[in-house]
């Protein structure tokens, strides 16, 4: 009778209290944030950064940095963490591929083993907060970015296995999508705009919007990276609200933004007239509050192509942006930090990859699933009985 009893007790607690699936991030916006940040290549420009977002009564600002498929370097990587951790700096690390910064005409196309080895690799790493926030690639919406045909469905179809994957590895994973070209027209397979590229990827994955905990938004001033603040398009420094609406109806829930690439062609537009929409922007566009972090690009572009938008000249100096955004009034951030240390999976997890589409992976495991803390303690009582 006393087995019977408890046999009943245990079926009552699974229908009342049903087993979830582990999704143990924070809400970055609970807590004080400092949205103030920068975008950097390289993991040795972490110090330099600092000085920049958490100037002026700031802390735990925020960087953006690519990792490229080939560049897993334990002790690189962990010293970059080590480094955040010092300096109160929170990394948002962007996906990559192979390829030049400065030079490349083709990022080559992801698979899902890339996803195996990026969520393992960056889960063998020591971060700084308990948030480990990941962009999956970079303006998937231009061929050039994606192995040379754009492709939404396939990269609904790899984001949805990289939501997966990397939170089945660890829930503290922050799956942020890709951002996108704000700019990019409807083209054959070269370009699709970016809001086409959205809904084709809702029509092929359509819960792929409310699986992800964020997106990235290439707010740009476009056209040409000189408009003014005052422009208010689906192409201009609004275009992350337009694109946040947007994947709201998609997916069912307002997504928290991340405003990993922006900035002005100092080329055009002179300095002291950037600084002045620098401004404008945060005082007027940039001040939702549903904002994560704004991390303009870019720090320091080492003489490359990319010079027009670098903060830092190639003699070192620092231009007016630079100073600007260092100045800015900050918030001192709060983020939940990661009290656990880490230590390096003996075995790759997996999971369970669409091996219909990549007939060369293999399902391995099944997801990992956690019982609620009040039907631990039930159980515990009725084994006690």
């Amino acid at each position: 009778m006393k087995k019977l009893f408890i046999y009943i007790l245990f079926l009552l607690v699974f229908i009342l209290f049903p087993v979830k699936q582990i999704y143990a991030i924070e809400n970055p916006l609970s807590v004080p944030n400092n949205k103030i940040g920068i975008h950097i290549l390289f993991p040795s420009e972490v110090d330099n950064a600092a000085g920049l977002v958490n100037g002026n009564g700031g802390d735990w600002g925020y960087v953006t940095i690519p990792i490229q498929s080939d560049d897993k370097d334990l002790v690189k990587w962990q010293n970059f963490m080590d480094e955040c951790k010092k300096d109160h700096i929170i990394p948002i690390i962007r996906l990559a591929t192979t390829g030049d910064y400065f030079n490349t005409q083709d990022w080559s196309k992801p698979d899902y083993n890339d996803i195996i080895d990026f969520a393992n690799f960056l889960n063998s790493l020591n971060w700084p907060t308990r948030n480990r926030y990941i962009i999956v690639y970079n303006e998937v919406n231009r061929a050039d970015e994606w192995g040379g045909s754009v492709d939404p469905a396939g990269y609904a179809q790899l984001l949805d296995y990289a939501v997966k994957e990397f939170k089945f590895v660890n829930p503290d994973f922050f799956m942020i999508s890709a951002g996108m070209d704000n700019a990019a027209p409807t083209q054959g397979n070269q370009y699709m705009n970016e809001y086409q590229y959205y809904e084709a990827m809702a029509q092929a994955v359509p819960n792929i919007f409310s699986e992800i905990d964020g997106f990235s938004s290439h707010s740009y001033p476009n056209p040409g990276f000189i408009q003014p603040p005052s422009v208010n398009t689906t192409e201009s420094i609004y275009s992350f609200h337009y694109e946040q609406n947007l994947l709201q109806q998609l997916g069912g829930k307002k997504l928290p933004v991340f405003i990993t690439e922006t900035g002005w062609e100092d080329d055009i537009v002179s300095d002291n007239t950037i600084v002045g929409y620098y401004q404008q922007a945060f005082n007027n566009v940039w001040n939702d509050p549903s904002i994560v972090a704004i991390t303009p690009f870019l720090l320091d572009a080492a003489a490359g192509p990319f010079q027009p938008f670098s903060l830092i000249k190639p003699d070192n100096s620092q231009t007016n942006e630079y100073k600007f955004l260092k100045n800015i009034s900050k918030t001192k951030g709060k983020p939940v930090l990661n009290s656990s240390q880490v230590l390096a999976a003996a075995t790759v997890k997996t999971f369970n990859p669409p091996t219909k589409n990549f007939p060369n992976v293999i399902n391995t495991t099944q997801p990992k699933f956690i019982l609620p803390t009040s039907v631990k303690i039930l159980l515990k009582w009725l084994l006690k009985i």
